[in-house]
């Protein structure tokens, strides 16, 4: 889709305004909103600590979609970029 403000009504259709896209967004939020980092482990601990952060950053760039569908400011700036 190449019009930004359509895909971010959909995004927001799908995950506020239908009921099971929002208990979906709010599982998803559950299992990946928080970034958790583990220092145990060396490498090891980095890689999963990476692999958490890009789960959030994920989830981020959603709520982001969801934020711009309202007018909003974004959430998670640091999420804002979208594909080119």
């Amino acid at each position: 889709m190449n019009d930004p403000e359509a895909l971010a009504g959909l995004y927001r259709d799908i995950f506020e305004t239908d009921q099971r896209g929002a208990a979906i967004l709010e599982d998803l939020h559950a299992r990946f909103g928080i970034v958790r980092v583990t220092t145990n482990g060396g490498v090891d601990a980095v890689l999963k600590t990476f692999t958490s952060a890009a789960q959030a950053q994920v989830l981020g760039y959603i709520l982001n979609q969801i934020a711009k569908a309202n007018g909003d400011r974004p959430i998670n700036p640091q999420d804002e970029d979208t594909p080119s």
